[in-house]
């Protein structure tokens, strides 16, 4: 597994080993003992989730706050997304950054998003399956999220404002600048 650096403390892009020949491939999608080796992050993953989505929907900019916050390795199954990750940390040097990297089924690229980050995609292929990983179960009351549109983060979702669907929980989020400090 390699591990690449996005900018963003602590969030990293992981590059599995890949082997393939004729009959098809294999990779390891994730060690722990690796992934604690090459990066120093300690991560026990407790939940998996997986969606599947079309073209331009953006599944936006959400996280869970306190005790409830949650890590995440996420990849695409099948399809293409551009997924994207936003430094919420308080005090964290690259706090209202985001890194915007596009996995696919083909690269095989992983994101690990650290606790205290908002994250979300934008599909870019005509469908695509999406996974993830978490290090803490999923708790409704400590949702939190923000506007996929927020203009302090001016991120570039890749798809035409006409062709992008979006839900409409999506939609009443919050901007960055009024995010909740617990």
């Amino acid at each position: 597994m390699e591990i690449q650096e996005t900018g963003l403390k602590d969030c990293l892009i992981i590059k599995p080993r890949l082997f393939d020949d004729s009959r098809g491939y294999f990779f390891e999608s994730f060690n722990q003992n690796v992934f604690e080796s090459k990066t120093g992050l300690s991560c026990n993953f407790v939940q998996d989730n997986q969606s599947f989505s079309s073209y331009g929907v953006i599944r936006a900019l959400h996280a869970q706050k306190g005790e409830y916050a949650q890590a995440k390795l996420v990849r695409v199954l099948s399809g293409k997304v551009l997924d994207v990750a936003v430094d919420a940390r308080k005090g964290s040097p690259t706090y209202g950054q985001h890194v915007a990297v596009e996995l696919s089924a083909e690269n095989k690229l992983q994101l690990y998003i650290p606790r205290g980050f908002l994250h979300g995609f934008a599909v870019l292929s005509e469908t695509a399956e999406f996974f993830y990983k978490c290090d803490n179960s999923y708790n409704k009351e400590s949702e939190q999220g923000v506007m996929y549109n927020d203009p302090t983060l001016n991120i570039n979702w890749l798809i035409p404002q006409e062709k992008q669907l979006i839900s409409d929980k999506d939609l009443i989020l919050n901007s960055f600048a009024s995010l909740s400090d617990e």
